[in-house]
């Protein structure tokens, strides 16, 4: 059957579904090297044009992908002296916790931005 549509301004339960995935697709990264930046990626270019809200959220975790790394790759190099082992803990605790935060937001329908990123994908 179809699915009657939703009112104006809510977000359909598959979108919602579909947007917490963009998020925790980031997840991959723990099983195969990059998979923190093609999960997201793969899953915003596989369903962005399905829905405006799929489309924001999926730049969004994408985006939040590639601060990450950057921030990463200078805790690497500031491990040269030392203060990039503390560094890189405290960004993977806070990577985990805003994936997760942002990923059950999307699922309540909620559009979640990312504190403090940069966001080369409009």
């Amino acid at each position: 059957m179809n699915e009657p549509n939703p009112p104006i301004g809510t977000v359909s339960a598959e979108a919602r579904q579909w947007a917490m995935f963009c998020h925790f697709s980031a997840f991959l990264g723990l099983v195969m090297p990059l998979g923190h930046l093609l999960g997201p990626l793969v899953m915003w270019l596989w369903k962005r044009e399905s829905d405006p809200f799929v489309d924001a959220q999926g730049k969004e975790a994408l985006n939040f992908q590639i601060t990450v790394t950057l921030a990463g790759f200078i805790c690497f190099l500031l491990m040269f002296v030392v203060i990039g082992v503390v560094l890189l803990a405290i960004l993977a605790v806070a990577m985990l916790i805003l994936i997760i935060l942002a990923g059950v937001r999307a699922n309540e329908g909620k559009a979640y931005r990312y504190p403090f990123i940069w966001r080369p994908i409009k």
